[in-house]
C-alpha cells in the first residue's frame, strides 16, 4: 500500500514515522510512505506556498498551484483525502474502507486551510478527527495513518489484541489489570484470578456493556444485544447500585 503525505512540515511527519508499527510496516515493505514537501512545488522565489485570501480576513491560505503540482507529481492513481474539520468524522468503518485502496494521499492544510478549488475539484473525501480545530492537518493525518497501519495484515504481531479493542464490536473495551495482584490496598477482581475462562468471558462482556452504557450510551443504539447481553447489563446496573 502506498501512502503519500503532502505537507509544509515534512520533518514533523518524518519523525512520527520512525516509531512503532509504522516504522515496522515501512521496514518490512508492507507500506511505502512518500512525504512530499509542499515548498518543492512553490512558484515563488522565496518558496512560499501561502497567500492572503481574497475578500480579506485574518490569516493565510495554502495556494492552489503548489498543491496541484504536488498531487500531479504522484500521478493520478491515489485516493485524495483532505484533513478538515468540515469532513466526515473518522471511525472504524472509514479506516477499513481505506484498507481496500492501493494508494492514498493525505493533504495537510495549515493556517486558514487550502484553496477551495482544490477541495471542489481534486479531493475525493474530507476527513475530520473531531469537532475541534488544531493548527494543521499533519497531526490529523498521523491519526489516520496510525489507525490504518495497525489494521494491515502482517503489521501487528497479535491481531487478536487489535480485534478485541474498543469499538471493534461496537462497544468499549473491558478493564485490564496486570501485576502485582494487590497494590496500595487495591486488588485485581477475583474473577480474573480463578482460571475459569467462561466466568472471565462473561465478566469481560458484562463490563464492556456496562462501561459503554455509562460512558457512551449512543454506541449501544447500533449494537444488537443478545438475551445474555441484556442479562449481563442488568447485572452490571444492579452491582453499581450496591456500591
Amino acid at each position: 500500500m502506498i501512502i503519500n503525505f503532502i505537507t509544509i512540515f515534512p520533518d514533523f511527519v518524518e519523525s512520527f514515522t520512525s516509531f512503532g508499527l509504522i516504522k515496522k510496516a515501512i521496514r518490512n515493505n508492507i507500506i511505502k510512505l512518500n512525504i512530499i514537501p509542499l515548498s518543492d512545488y512553490s512558484t515563488d522565489n522565496q518558496n512560499r506556498v501561502d497567500d492572503k485570501p481574497y475578500g480579506g480576513g485574518p490569516g493565510m491560505l495554502l495556494r492552489y498551484e503548489p498543491i496541484k503540482k504536488a498531487m500531479d507529481s504522484l500521478g493520478n492513481n491515489a485516493y485524495n483525502i483532505y484533513l478538515s474539520p468540515q469532513g466526515k468524522k473518522i471511525n472504524k468503518e472509514v479506516i477499513c474502507n481505506f484498507l481496500n485502496m492501493p494508494e492514498i494521499t493525505l493533504i495537510c492544510g495549515r493556517y486558514e486551510g487550502i484553496d477551495q478549488r482544490i477541495i471542489d475539484n481534486h479531493i475525493d473525501e474530507e476527513i475530520s478527527i473531531g469537532d475541534y480545530v488544531i493548527s494543521g492537518g499533519e497531526i490529523a493525518a498521523m491519526v489516520v495513518l496510525e489507525a490504518l497501519v495497525r489494521r494491515i495484515p502482517g503489521v501487528p504481531e497479535d491481531i487478536e489484541s487489535i480485534l478485541s479493542e474498543s469499538f471493534e464490536n461496537g462497544i468499549l473495551d473491558y478493564p485490564q489489570f496486570s501485576r502485582p495482584e494487590t497494590i496500595n490496598g487495591l486488588s485485581v477482581p477475583e474473577v480474573l484470578l480463578n482460571g475459569n475462562h467462561e466466568e472471565i468471558r462473561r465478566w469481560r462482556r458484562k463490563m464492556s456493556l456496562g462501561i459503554t452504557q455509562s460512558k457512551r450510551p449512543d454506541l449501544l443504539k447500533n449494537v444488537k444485544l443478545t438475551k445474555e447481553d441484556d442479562k449481563l447489563l442488568k447485572e452490571y446496573v444492579d452491582e453499581q447500585k450496591k456500591k
